[in-house]
């Protein structure tokens, strides 16, 4: 076979030199055959279109041509030509075809119409598919358009640890991180274990948050922003949870709440637009084949400004749609932290819009967040998107030493844990605030899929750690 330099297949159907000889490598999408010729659809994963080639059978040994199956891996150099059929500008007449790698009739992939539960127990090659390509390409630009939002306003990229002895939520649902041998565990008197002959010589878990340590950048060089893995040990069960999800956190010194909550918007409207700009082939075969509201739904997150709402408006809201017939399945009160349902009743029936909502309850918020003059409630915010429910969680901080330090101890917080945090309030301390946004929320958005499996490569849930 000639050695041809390689194109890929988003570049070949650009090309408009017909004539010239090219080379593409991809994987078999669809092998027709008839004595007069057959058609080849090869796609390479540049591109959510396939490359059309075809083969005048008479001149190719039959038995080669058989090994061209959905699935298999071959290089084709063809001649590019224009396409006679409809639904591409270019094809190629094939003069030369290379097997790679054969695919029998075993492979899970080939089927047509398999669902996505299906194909979650191939997760290894269900990024094979039209579908799961075209979302991995858009978290690909999700990434992108994230670096460069905070990078062209001046933000830091700040690497915060992934291995921790603080927990940022106070949730205790940790993925523990040790070297101890788990058969032969070493007690102290009263039967506890002791992590002093542990590798780091103490108690240590995956991290659930990047947020404090993302405060010490903060408030040293302004403005920050994390972007990296994180852990919550939850058995959630649910089309929205993961126990390995990708965050990004922003942490920004002299912000105050509005400033915050316009950072939000700005930010989400940006990643957005980025996608609608730059993922317009994968986002139309989504809307065509995943959910025929996906482009409508995207464009208007950028049409209208979003709703910004109090917790106690939100509660007031909820209370008259209770009364006038409508039935939740969790019951609506002052004080409670809002289901899924709730949320998506504000966005979805009654604003019809995204809404941030702010000015929560302090008993139902992390300790570290601003409580208001009127000692109740805190300047936490919320975005609350369609579909979706939260997408973004944030706050403005508490940067009094003294109020921080009477919720850590109200909480039960250990100070141990602690004191390198409450440094920073004692150590020069300003206003400063932030948010966190789960990555493969936005993805959920931004693609149309129903569950977050489908939107990271290989997914963690309770009792499943494949791949």
């Amino acid at each position: 076979m000639q050695s041809i330099k390689r194109t890929k297949v988003v570049d070949v159907l650009q090309r408009t030199d017909y004539g010239a000889l090219v080379n593409v490598r991809g994987w078999v999408r669809t092998h027709r055959s008839s004595k007069a010729v057959d058609f080849i659809a090869l796609n390479d994963g540049s591109t959510i279109k396939n490359v059309q080639v075809v083969v005048d059978p008479a001149k190719f040994d039959p038995e080669l041509l058989k090994q061209v199956t959905t699935g298999s891996c071959i290089s084709v150099n063809g001649e590019l030509v224009e396409s006679q059929g409809a639904g591409q500008a270019v094809e190629l007449q094939c003069r030369e075809l290379q097997v790679y790698g054969t695919c029998g009739s075993d492979y899970p992939m080939q089927k047509k119409g398999q669902s996505f539960e299906y194909m979650r127990q191939y997760a290894h090659l269900r990024l094979r598919t039209n579908t799961f390509g075209a979302v991995m390409r858009i978290r690909h630009n999700m990434a992108i358009a994230i670096h460069k939002y905070f990078h062209d306003h001046g933000f830091f990229y700040f690497h915060t640890p992934l291995i921790t002895a603080s927990d940022c939520e106070g949730a205790g649902q940790m993925f523990q991180v040790t070297t101890k041998n788990l058969y032969d565990l070493k007690k102290d008197a009263e039967g506890k274990i002791t992590y002093d002959d542990d590798f780091f010589g103490r108690q240590t878990s995956l991290t659930v948050s990047g947020q404090l340590e993302g405060e010490l950048g903060a408030t040293a060089l302004g403005a920050i922003y994390t972007f990296g893995p994180t852990f919550r040990a939850e058995n959630s069960n649910t089309p929205r949870h993961l126990a390995e999800f990708w965050m990004i956190e922003p942490e920004v010194a002299f912000i105050e709440l509005d400033d915050l909550m316009d950072l939000e918007e700005d930010f989400i409207k940006y990643c957005v637009r980025w996608a609608l700009d730059n993922c317009k082939d994968d986002l139309e075969f989504l809307n065509k084949m995943i959910d025929k509201t996906l482009l409508e739904r995207l464009n208007s997150v950028l049409a209208d400004s979003f709703v910004r709402l109090s917790y106690t408006e939100g509660i007031k809201i909820l209370e008259e749609a209770v009364a006038s017939g409508h039935k939740f399945e969790f019951p609506v009160s002052w004080g409670m932290d809002l289901a899924s349902e709730h949320e998506r009743y504000l966005v979805e029936q009654h604003f019809r819009k995204p809404v941030i909502m702010h000015g929560y309850p302090k008993e139902i918020k992390a300790f570290y967040m601003k409580i208001n003059p009127d000692g109740k409630t805190v300047q936490g915010t919320d975005v609350l998107f369609p579909q979706i429910g939260e997408i973004i969680g944030g706050s403005v901080r508490e940067e009094d030493y003294g109020k921080l330090l009477g919720e850590i101890e109200g909480r039960g917080i250990p100070m141990k844990d602690m004191w390198w945090y409450l440094d920073t309030r004692k150590y020069g301390t300003c206003p400063h605030g932030g948010f966190g946004l789960g990555f493969e929320r936005l993805i959920l958005f931004v693609t149309g899929m129903q569950n977050i499996r489908d939107v990271i490569p290989f997914p963690r849930t309770p009792k499943s750690a494949d791949f």
